[in-house]
């Protein structure tokens, strides 16, 4: 428990498909290598790892399942339901076959895959899952919306960003309305900017009936909103840079720099639209888009020092990591209730033989243990890629860590040339550019066999002693590659390891400006450092809100499976678990109401549909 002391618009793009689509099983070829302008566009950070917690449940009934037809390990992303159909994501598994899987859910004990609408080939689809039944005096009909991001081995065209929105009035017969519309980044290529989540609402009643959509691009701290009253003709309303328009959300100087827009819903409350923004290392912050064309800043928070949950389970005091992921309002708007997703249970430090001193993130199939450390002279390597290999380590004076420019290929394919030609580890430094780049630190999805770290571009440049006269806003606007010549021989680095748990989650009071953080949860696994490895990904995704019962959240947690969680007193009290035989890996997480009954349906990224029901009395 926590007792707290304390602009312009871009151009549109949008590509208009057959309005006919097929809708069968997945089988999208492979494709090959694309390099977005400079910018590769590797997976996101959903990873997975070996293992998994045991089985067993606490008041939450297995209702059904569903594997869909081509299931395989990472396979399924986002859930979205409407009626009798829910739409599964088809994420960037390989070979890569995006799109969205259809799954009749009439009989809830008996559900099952009775299509496949197809993305783009070399798009693949992830958070953005969106149904509603949609009504202006546009069009009328139920619309589906789902995300478009670049396959790790991604051609263009045909592959597309930005968003897809589908007439499944017929989901059985679904028939495209708009492909790949979305903002675009001005000098990088004309196609949309990738996205990764969606969220659709409507305004108005009568003739003046509006419909918008947002389209969080987890890259930047850009916020487009589209017009989509005709889903057939998106028109951008605005994509502002939300850090920038409202810098209080920052909270800088404290290691919290890597910042962009994640996920987000939008709330009505009386009579404003409310939207709630999940913005990385800024956390959350709540907008009034009640006018799209003019958002205006509600409240947003801050990262409480130190990690509020990590010291209250383990009595250690380090500094939050940051990693804001989703956010819903919950028990009527009292609270806002948030997820931080955060794939490594440790934290490293680079120290430097001539005193630097780095954030790093950890990533990969072989973690550096809890408490150990590696130490050895970097090489600066280049892009350590197939096509531009890496030299082999010197033979003697080891050990060695392959210093890699991040750029040209996936992050697993410079794992393995970098281990090939018998480096110790691999480090890479982040690019230039606006997207992804520069002061940011991601957590990639990496196979690796041995340890893989990610550090930002100055503390890369630092380690060949090149980073004198580093400006970050001119990085931001370059694309220039590291002029350091390849073989340059570093700084002597020890990489070491803490445990500081998996992501877990935050309960905020609802309000205006900075909100009060009340109180924290994590499954007990999560903060245990006997978990850091070996069982899975332990830490939150997302949640739902029991619409019955406003107090109760649904929690979709990887690895953890589904908790049921109870909000009251300004508490979060777990009241119901459920983990399957041979583990589960949950996604996203819905709720649907049938015959007075409340059914929770989510998302198994290696298997398919779960249909749960909560028969707890909280």
């Amino acid at each position: 428990m926590v007792r707290q002391p304390r602009r312009g618009v871009i151009l549109l793009s949008v590509v208009l498909a057959a309005t006919a689509l097929t809708v069968g099983p997945a089988g999208a070829d492979n494709t090959k290598a694309f390099d977005d302008g400079g910018i590769v566009l590797e997976s996101h950070q959903h990873g997975g790892e070996g293992g998994h917690l045991d089985q067993g449940s606490k008041d939450v009934t297995l209702v059904g399942k569903a594997r869909v037809n081509n299931a395989r390990a990472g396979v399924v992303s986002d859930v979205g339901v409407l009626g009798d159909y829910a739409y599964l994501g088809a994420f960037n598994s390989d070979p890569c076959e995006g799109g969205v899987y259809v799954m009749d859910i009439s009989d809830l004990g008996k559900p099952r895959q009775v299509g496949f609408i197809a993305a783009s080939p070399g798009s693949f689809v992830g958070e953005g899952i969106h149904p509603i039944q949609f009504s202006t005096p546009a069009f009328t009909g139920d619309v589906l919306a789902y995300s478009n991001e670049l396959c790790t081995n991604a051609t263009a065209p045909p592959a597309v960003g930005g968003a897809t929105l589908v007439d499944v009035s017929d989901p059985l017969h679904p028939v495209m309305l708009a492909n790949g519309f979305g903002a675009v980044e001005p000098g990088v290529t004309s196609r949309a900017r990738t996205v990764h989540s969606t969220f659709m609402w409507q305004t108005g009643a009568g003739p003046d009936r509006k419909a918008y959509i947002v389209l969080p691009d987890s890259r930047t701290p850009m916020l487009p909103i589209f017009d989509i009253t005709d889903p057939r003709h998106p028109v951008q309303v605005i994509d502002i840079d939300v850090a920038g328009m409202f810098p209080q959300i920052l909270q800088p100087g404290v290691d919290l720099d890597t910042v962009f827009f994640h996920d987000v819903v939008v709330r009505k409350h009386g009579d404003r639209q409310i939207m709630l923004l999940s913005m990385w290392d800024a956390g959350y912050v709540a907008l009034d888009v009640t006018d799209p064309a003019h958002p205006s800043y509600v409240a947003d928070t801050d990262f409480t020092f130190p990690d509020p949950q990590l010291l209250e389970t383990n009595d250690v005091a380090l500094g939050p990591e940051g990693n804001g992921h989703y956010a819903e309002f919950v028990h009527n708007d009292q609270y806002v209730l948030t997820t931080d997703e955060d794939f490594g249970a440790t934290r490293v430090r680079v120290a430097t033989n001539d005193g630097g001193d780095f954030r790093a993130v950890q990533a990969g199939t072989a973690q550096l243990p809890t408490g150990d450390s590696l130490s050895g002279t970097a090489i600066f390597v280049g892009l350590g890629c197939n096509a531009d290999p890496p030299a082999p380590a010197p033979a003697t004076g080891g050990p060695y860590i392959a210093l890699v420019e991040r750029g040209g290929c996936a992050f697993s394919e410079m794992a393995a040339n970098a281990e090939s030609r018998g480096y110790a580890g691999t480090v890479v430094f982040n690019r230039t550019g606006s997207s992804g780049g520069c002061g940011s630190l991601v957590s990639p999805s990496v196979v690796a066999n041995k340890p893989f770290f990610f550090v930002n571009r100055q503390a890369g440049l630092s380690i060949m002693d090149a980073d004198g006269g580093y400006d970050e806003a001119a990085c931001q606007r370059s694309s220039a590659r590291a002029s350091v010549p390849v073989g340059t021989v570093g700084d002597t680095v020890t990489l070491a390891a803490t445990f500081d748990g998996w992501g877990y989650v935050h309960l905020f009071r609802n309000g205006t400006g900075k909100l009060q953080e009340l109180d924290t949860y994590a499954v007990q696994q999560g903060m245990d450092p006997a978990y850091a490895s070996g069982f899975g990904n332990l830490t939150v995704h997302e949640v739902a809100v029991s619409k019955q019962n406003p107090h109760l959240v649904y929690a979709s947690y990887y690895d953890a499976g589904l908790r049921v969680l109870s909000i009251k007193n300004d508490q979060i009290t777990e009241v119901g678990h459920f983990v399957d035989e041979g583990g589960n890996d949950l996604w996203g997480v819905q709720i649907l109401q049938r015959a007075g009954g409340e059914y929770v349906l989510a998302s198994d990224r290696d298997f398919g549909l779960y249909v749960f029901k909560y028969t707890g009395k909280n």
